[in-house]
């Protein structure tokens, strides 16, 4: 499970709550550097995460997180 917080009028990350077992390190890795180059949801949607199917989802839960979150401030 990830919760993104952003900025509403700008969309600019400002944290993240996460909870899981396997992989949830790496998805805090992945927003921790968003926050700090000053990423929007928007710039985090389109990021090209690494994909191996034993090991990785096709749709990262990071990218989940921040197309759902896209979704609800349009």
């Amino acid at each position: 499970m990830i919760e993104l917080i952003a900025e509403k009028s700008t969309g600019r990350i400002l944290g993240a709550g996460a909870a899981g077992k396997e992989g949830v390190s790496k998805r805090i890795y992945i927003i921790a550097t968003a926050i700090t180059a000053g990423m929007s949801i928007g710039e985090l949607t389109s990021l090209d995460l690494s994909y191996a199917p034993p090991f990785a989802p096709v749709w990262d839960p990071v990218l989940v997180a921040a197309n759902d979150f896209k979704k609800k401030m349009e």
